[in-house]
């Protein structure tokens, strides 16, 4: 510990640069290491690595962030990055793009347990498994994009945790074929472009406008003006389709979905079909039974329930997206069993009839204690749970278990390739 941290008083590090050994993984595609007393959070590293690092971010304490700027000492596991717009100072996409495909799936497999063991109170050992549907080195996996629009007009992606963009469309996470025609426009500064390959092949983009502060006018700061942020993309921003219907069509089976385009639909194009199967094989519900599907979206999962519960059983999909209910119930006209509520789950789950089985697949965020305390007073027999942020779906984990669940089955998907987010199933029986 230094002098001045002895006295009392906090050294910035801010854009001090250190030689450290980088360890164990941690949430958020950082590796640990250790310099004169505090823990530092490195990107762009791997376990064992020695390197170089830049500090990015110090709020004091007894931690702070960096990028692995210099690679002294290289893992095995290190390949050339396959994307040219990620890496330190670059875009925010493919922070693990220097890594070979197993060692991000090691990677993420000990970051999931480790959250499970902290946050759930499980110990687990997981493996991530690979999802058919993109290249083997782990690119060309993304059927759907947003781009964001620089001051001069030009679509690019954004860097790491600032609202800067990077005018380069060359991330291999999607085909070229999205980008095809892109940079040669000028676009309204500050609008956000998606862009979708569907089912058919057949590229869409809509053009979404930039956000404004309600009331003000003003565009909204980066992303650390929190409250603003918050008020601006509260607001609704007009859409215009620039190519294509603006609905992609998308398969799951031998059932089709034609969405809106700036709507939900998994990004991995193999996740819906994969995670439809996993469903289906853990619930197990019976004939004639109600089934709950919670930020049920268009109806993917109970499309996929819809046979176990038969014609005289009940599927109930409950989504907070008008839209989406509306693309579900056409989509899924056919199967009776099957209703869409609209509204915020919290706000009807304790409105609908006993589960049998509950499916959910909460935001980011996580179910938390108010959803997974009704789920649990409402009985059922099983819960499937997915979660797309270890860190969120550990905490889960802890309450269900503190309702009486157990955890009876985990799965962990590479539903991200090339970058440090994984998707996780997990299956919880009274």
């Amino acid at each position: 510990m230094s002098r001045q941290e002895r006295q009392g008083t906090r050294t910035d590090w801010s854009g001090r640069r250190v030689e450290v050994i980088l360890g164990n993984p941690a949430h958020g595609g950082f590796c640990v290491a250790r310099f004169e007393g505090r823990v530092i959070f490195v990107r762009h590293g791997l376990p064992g690595e020695r390197v170089f690092a830049s500090i990015t971010e110090d709020r004091g304490g007894s931690f702070c962030f960096a990028d692995a700027v210099e690679i002294l000492e290289a893992s095995e596991d290190r390949v050339d990055p396959l994307c040219p717009v990620s890496g330190p100072g670059g875009a925010g996409c493919c922070d693990m793009s220097h890594a070979s495909v197993p060692a991000q799936q090691r990677f993420a497999a000990a970051v999931v347990s480790e959250q499970l063991r902290r946050l759930g109170g499980v110990e687990r050992d997981i493996t991530v498994e690979e999802i058919p549907g993109g290249a083997p080195n782990g690119t060309l996996w993304r059927s759907r994009v947003r781009l964001a629009v620089d001051a001069a007009g030009s679509p690019g992606y954004r860097r790491y945790h600032s609202n800067d963009v990077v005018p380069e469309l060359a991330c291999p996470q999607i085909d070229a074929a999205a980008y095809r025609g892109l940079s040669d426009q000028v676009w309204r500064p500050g609008a956000e472009l998606q862009v979708v390959l569907d089912a058919n092949g057949d590229r869409h983009i809509v053009e979404i406008a930039p956000p404004v502060i309600s009331g003000t006018g003003h565009k909204s700061p980066g992303r650390r003006g929190a409250a603003a942020r918050r008020a601006a993309t509260s607001a609704p921003r007009a859409e215009k389709v620039v190519e294509g219907s603006g609905r992609p069509v998308e398969r799951v089976g031998d059932r089709e979905w034609s969405v809106a385009a700036t709507g939900f639909w998994q990004a991995h194009r193999g996740a819906p079909t994969t995670y439809s199967g996993v469903v289906a094989e853990w619930a197990q519900a019976s004939e004639g039974s109600t089934v709950w599907d919670l930020y049920g979206g268009v109806g993917v999962f109970a499309a996929s329930l819809a046979g176990q519960v038969g014609s005289r059983g009940s599927v109930i999909s409950v989504e907070s997206s008008r839209t989406a209910v509306e693309d579900g119930t056409a989509a899924l006209a056919d199967l009776d069993q099957i209703s869409f509520r609209h509204g915020r789950v919290e706000r009807l789950v304790g409105d609908l009839p006993a589960p049998e089985v509950v499916v959910l697949d909460p935001p980011r965020a996580g179910a938390g204690k108010e959803v997974v305390s009704a789920i649990a007073e409402a009985g059922p027999r099983r819960v499937i749970h997915l979660g797309c942020d270890p860190a969120a779906f550990g905490r889960d984990v802890g309450l269900y278990r503190a309702q009486g669940f157990e955890l009876a089955e985990v799965r962990a998907f590479a539903a991200f390739p090339s970058t440090h987010h994984v998707e996780c199933l997990a299956l919880f029986t009274r």
